[in-house]
């Protein structure tokens, strides 16, 4: 076996880091992705014409009455932040229901957080529960784990 040149651990560690920074990302992004997907699913909760009584009951998802709001389901740009890899799954600004006033950013939280009567229809927050307790594992255990044997 052969004496180590200079500069082979730092270049081996710097290969490392750089490699898990990738998948890293390639995960945020699937994760972000499947969020997005889990929340318009959960926003969907029936149909009704706007001014009839919604499908839906309080604590489930709500109805959709015109699709904007699920059109609005959108992510973030993925970035760095210095700690990590950050995004943020959500509702977009600049989306309005064709005969509503509050765009569906604001209506979707009220919808998550309590209606004036206090009833919730939350739609994002059993998304993310579902992304981080069913799909990151997954994800983790494809991307970084691949071919490791359980024990």
């Amino acid at each position: 076996m052969g004496e180590l040149r200079p500069g082979v651990f730092t270049r081996l560690f710097t290969e490392i880091q750089r490699d898990g920074q990738m998948k890293t990302r390639r995960v945020i992004t699937q994760l972000a992705l499947a969020i997005e997907r889990q929340a318009k699913i959960n926003a969907s909760v029936g149909a009704h014409k706007r001014g009839t009584p919604t499908p839906a009951r309080p604590g489930t998802g709500p109805a959709v009455i015109s699709g904007t709001l699920r059109r609005s389901i959108s992510h973030s740009p993925i970035i760095f932040t210095g700690g990590g890899w950050e995004t943020k799954v959500g509702t977009a600004v600049g989306f309005t229901p064709p005969r509503g006033r509050t765009p569906a950013n604001q209506y979707g939280l009220f919808l998550e957080t309590g209606l004036k009567n206090g009833a919730t229809y939350p739609f994002l927050k059993p998304a993310f529960d579902f992304g981080v307790k069913v799909v990151a594992p997954q994800l983790y255990q494809a991307v970084f784990r691949p071919g490791w044997p359980h024990f």
